[in-house]
């Protein structure tokens, strides 16, 4: 099968490759290897990761000759916290950590977040290496250098930018994956098709049943165009003061209801992206700057998918809307106290939209199944 290798560079930070194949961590010590400029390495992953896939990476590097150190997390967004990102920098210390090592994130979205934060504040900085094991993490958290722990008042708030050294997709890894989570990494690759390349979407519309069983060519297509398109943005904008805010469709209005729930099982990240996206085409409908007919296939596409669509997918009783402004204007786009969004005028083409109006907000939220608390 064929593997592909994805170029990230930007002006503020050193270029690396993210490639995307099988059995690539078959020979992780050679990817790995070229990196290490101490005989060992320090591994962060979780203990739903752990079981499946860390015996034979640790295994194969102490063949090699490496000494292998691992941290084992507790699974689950409540672990990108204060707590969760003390332990990994206390492991750091323990071990004696230095700037000539590497530590390797290995796992989801909350592994590659929690420890590239980590490996960006200690010492002032050391290299990682992302080996993303979710479809979520391979097409997005992996790539681009968001590194975050999450606030009470908000998702990732708390952070820095720390650009990998080398991000090893490994498609293999994904078959372990339980159905829910590979619906929820489809939330993120189908962004990309709605945000900025139509094309993309078309061949999703047909293919959706393909990517989610994991068929080989499909899978590898669809994580590799995504990447190609995060690569591309990120290239231009990697502080996200500009083109890269485009990514972060339907995320303030997902974040929002990820806050107002609590982060956790009850609604998982791409559940909530799914339902945000679906949110921005609806509002971005309901004011004329998207065709109806737009917005329908748009969050039809999503639904066929598997994934939900709106607020009563979570749970019967409505939302109140002013609890989720509260949480919007707590996002990292806001500014000077007013709302930033991403919208759409059609699928494929994504704006981002600022100071926009609160009160437009909470009267698309009502309609959109929230109520006031006192109704």
């Amino acid at each position: 099968m064929t593997t592909t290798r994805i170029p990230v560079a930007g002006e503020g930070f050193k270029a690396y490759e993210v490639v995307v194949g099988q059995g690539l961590l078959q020979d992780a010590v050679g990817h790995i290897a070229p990196f290490l400029k101490n005989r060992r390495v320090f591994i962060v992953t979780d203990a739903n990761v752990a079981p499946l896939h860390l015996g034979p990476l640790e295994a194969q590097f102490t063949a090699a000759g490496y000494a292998v150190e691992t941290l084992v997390v507790e699974a689950g967004e409540q672990t990108k916290s204060w707590e969760g990102l003390t332990q990994v920098t206390d492991a750091f210390v323990a071990a004696g950590l230095d700037r000539k090592d590497i530590v390797l994130a290995f796992g989801g979205g909350v592994i590659g977040d929690l420890t590239g934060f980590a490996c960006a504040i200690y010492m002032r900085g050391i290299d990682f290496i992302q080996i993303p094991t979710t479809v979520l993490a391979q097409v997005d958290s992996s790539v681009g250098g968001k590194t975050a722990i999450d606030h009470p008042q908000g998702k990732n708030l708390i952070g820095a930018f720390h650009q990998p050294r080398l991000v090893l997709c490994d498609l293999d890894v994904l078959t372990t994956l339980p159905a829910r989570q590979i619906r929820c990494g489809y939330a993120e690759i189908i962004k990309y098709g709605l945000l900025g390349d139509r094309t993309f979407f078309d061949w999703l519309e047909t293919n959706d049943a393909a990517v989610l069983a994991l068929e080989p060519e499909a899978i590898r297509h669809a994580v590799a165009r995504s990447v190609e398109m995060k690569a591309e943005i990120v290239a231009q904008d990697e502080r996200e003061g500009g083109a890269r805010a485009l990514l972060n469709l339907g995320h303030t209005f997902g974040h929002a209801l990820e806050a107002e729930v609590g982060f956790g099982d009850l609604l998982l990240h791409g559940e909530a992206v799914a339902i945000g996206m679906a949110q921005a085409f609806r509002y971005s409908s309901s004011t004329g700057g998207c065709a109806a007919a737009e917005a329908d296939r748009a969050i039809a596409a999503v639904r066929h998918a598997g994934l939900p669509t709106a607020m009563s997918d979570i749970r019967n009783s409505p939302f109140d809307p002013e609890k989720l402004l509260v949480h919007m204007g707590h996002d990292k786009k806001a500014e000077g106290g007013t709302l930033t969004f991403v919208l759409v005028e059609s699928i494929g083409k994504a704006f981002v939209a600022k100071k926009v109006d609160r009160q437009s907000i909470h009267d698309f939220l009502v309609r959109d199944g929230a109520q006031l608390q006192d109704a």
